[in-house]
């Protein structure tokens, strides 16, 4: 693998001065001796193979001027040989012959498209993710890999399929981490799988989290129901659990405050008016006895 060389340049402002010198007397030198030569003096057509090379010399220097902002980089390539990278922003200079290559050191977000695969249930999932990253080795960056940001993409997708296959949607084992349930965990899982698919492009991964989360159509309503049906048991099971626990605070009252003595059947007759009127769905419809109560 390649590895990041930084490395320091001349001062742009600096070379500019000098630069600039040597094209103006070049081009200075070639006009008088274009001038003197035109008015006849031959010997003086000689000179022009030493200023026509010098101004050319002026303007070559004056391509090796280059500026960087905050979090930018240039990679400096010489004939196919890498000599370096340059962070420092402002105003530098190198070798006019360098390939300038531009890398941004800023964080990026990449969302990816939403995705349709199974989860580890076999069930078809939509699924979409959004990854923060940026370039932390220009070098690898560059040199391992043909294109970094179609590189990062690509496996991007790949990561978030794997994801998918590996947690199942929801309802899992006991103590199971799915995707629904296990946010934090998943996008821990998911942003360390990045990293390392992603390290060889010298690319670091500072976020990945879950932004699209759902059933395919095809199993979406069938799946609704199925959670509605799972929601109606539990929130049964806790009016149940409810109604007993006053059924049994109301029998504990009565017998401690001695209000009224109750045999085995009128406790049965009465717990279950209790419940009914406690787990029923619809109000309960009081019945007035005027007789007794074994009436």
């Amino acid at each position: 693998m390649s590895q990041e060389r930084i490395i320091k340049v001349p001062n742009g402002w600096q070379m500019l001065g000098f630069n600039l010198l040597v094209l103006l007397t070049g081009i200075a030198a070639t006009v008088v001796t274009i001038v003197t030569a035109v008015s006849g003096n031959d010997p003086a057509a000689f000179f022009l193979f030493a200023t026509l090379p010098w101004t050319v010399t002026g303007m070559i220097l004056l391509g090796g001027h280059f500026a960087l902002q905050p979090n930018e980089a240039r990679v400096l390539i010489l004939f196919g040989s890498y000599k370096g990278t340059v962070v420092d922003s402002g105003f530098h200079w190198t070798n006019p012959f360098m390939n300038k290559l531009r890398i941004s050191l800023r964080a990026r977000n990449l969302e990816s498209q939403r995705l349709k695969v199974n989860d580890k249930r076999g069930n078809p999932i939509e699924i979409a993710a959004v990854v923060v990253w940026r370039v932390h080795d220009t070098a690898e960056a560059v040199f391992d890999v043909d294109n970094y940001v179609d590189y990062v993409k690509i496996q991007a997708e790949t990561a978030v399929r794997h994801l998918a296959n590996s947690y199942a949607y929801d309802h899992g084992e006991e103590g199971e981490i799915t995707l629904r349930s296990g946010v934090d965990e998943v996008s821990t899982a998911l942003q360390a799988e990045l990293q390392a698919r992603l390290g060889k492009a010298g690319v670091v991964v500072d976020e990945a989290r879950l932004t699209h989360l759902a059933y395919a159509p095809e199993i979406a309503n069938a799946m609704l129901r199925r959670q509605q049906a799972e929601a109606i048991i539990a929130a049964r099971q806790k009016i149940v659990h409810g109604a007993v626990t006053m059924v049994q605070m109301a029998l504990d009252d009565l017998a401690a405050k001695q209000v009224v003595d109750l045999d085995n059947e009128r406790k049965a007759t009465m717990v279950s008016n209790l419940l009914v009127v406690l787990c029923g769905e619809h109000d309960a419809q009081p019945i007035i006895n005027t007789g007794t109560l074994y009436a």
